[in-house]
């Protein structure tokens, strides 16, 4: 029997390595004959490059830049060969705010850009941007800024490139980039397909977890419609709605507009970066993913769709195991697992499913082979 181990990591408890390792503990102390075979994913948002360096070999790049609030902070980016890899987390991540600063009206991507101007400048040609994670709305002005575009208001005046500065955009000026935009190919990675604006834009579903009011939500989502208004008129790209716009707070729209640049949804870009479609050529009888939370943005491009849809076109089985399950019904509905398994089931406290998680995945996985076997 031939099983791959496939998840994403628990958040705050296990990385996707560890996840892997507790599910093939469980499958072994079953039986010890079964064929596992190891392979950690991503969706394309924070993390992924830990992923992606458990297949290939990439070299660290520090460089001093801002943090969402312009302060000073030394931030990385991983290069392979003639690719660079930024994840703009690491320069404008919520998770470099304090709770009291978070609030996406005043944060900017002006660090992301300064990344991904030094990896230009060292020469990559090939620059991959992940953009989980954000505590930013500002559709990439902050980026396109560190880059050299210039933004004005009505009065021709500079704005500060943060979120509550798009609705006084009133004019966009290219002349003076500094680099030629054509020399570079530029891909986006996301794991969301949200429009630029409106009640499933970037304001409305991320501005409150990026602390927001709703009132500044709905001033953010005005300046992200004026945003794409003026990008229309200076830059004639129509971005509204492109799937994965209103990702990173507007910045896969940022992205097509000031890099040309192409976006890919998350699991499909990293299974390709790390052949996990060649994995299921030769002999598989069962497929074991999983994530911390099992909800109904699974179904929208996470781990757990990007193997349900393989499963489906090869014809392989397929099981979740979770720290918790939300929404079993919708998600058996749409992705068609044999089997849901979470930890929060088995009756634990939270803080026992966070520390002792590995111990209980161990467990499920135990009786979910035993059960498939008998089966």
């Amino acid at each position: 029997m031939r099983v791959v181990i496939a998840p994403d990591k628990f958040k705050g408890s296990l990385s996707a390595l560890e996840v892997c390792l507790a599910i093939e503990n469980g499958i072994k102390k079953f039986d010890s004959s079964i064929e596992t075979i190891k392979h950690p994913l991503a969706d394309g948002g924070e993390g992924t490059l830990d992923i992606l360096q458990n297949y290939f070999e990439l070299k660290t790049v520090s460089l001093l830049v801002k943090d969402p609030l312009f302060r000073d902070i030394t931030a990385t980016y991983m290069v392979s060969e003639d690719t660079a890899y930024i994840e703009m987390s690491n320069a404008s991540g919520l998770q470099l705010l304090r709770e009291e600063e978070k609030n996406c009206c005043n944060t900017t991507t002006f660090g992301t850009g300064q990344l991904i101007l030094d990896a230009v400048q060292k020469g990559f040609k090939n620059i991959v941007l992940f953009i989980g994670g954000s505590a930013t709305n500002d559709a990439g002005i902050g980026m396109a800024t560190a880059l050299g575009y210039q933004f004005y208001n009505a009065d021709n005046k500079s704005i500060e490139p943060i979120g509550k500065s798009l609705l006084s955009i009133h004019k966009i000026e290219n002349d003076k980039l500094l680099f030629t935009l054509s020399d570079i190919n530029f891909t986006v990675v996301c794991d969301v397909k949200n429009p630029l604006y409106g009640p499933n834009g970037a304001a409305y579903v991320y501005g409150g977890q990026k602390g927001a009011s709703s009132e500044e939500i709905e001033t953010l989502d005005l300046g992200l419609q004026n945003f794409s208004k003026q990008v229309s008129k200076y830059l004639h790209k129509e971005v509204a709605e492109i799937l994965g716009a209103g990702a990173a707070g507007g910045l896969g729209a940022g992205a097509v507009c000031f890099l040309n640049a192409t976006i890919k949804s998350g699991i499909d870009f990293v299974m390709e970066q790390t052949g996990f479609d060649a994995l299921l050529k030769d002999q598989v009888d069962l497929i074991i993913t999983g994530e911390g939370s099992v909800d109904k943005q699974t179904i929208e491009g996470k781990v757990i769709k990007g193997i349900s849809e393989r499963a489906i076109q090869n014809n392989i089985p397929f099981s979740i195991i979770s720290g918790i399950v939300k929404d079993e019904k919708l998600i058996q509905e749409n992705l068609h697992p044999k089997s849901i398994a979470s930890i929060m089931e088995l009756g634990v406290t939270t803080a026992d499913a966070m520390k002792n998680a590995a111990l209980h995945i161990n467990g499920i996985a135990h009786k979910l082979i035993k059960e498939h076997k008998a089966n």
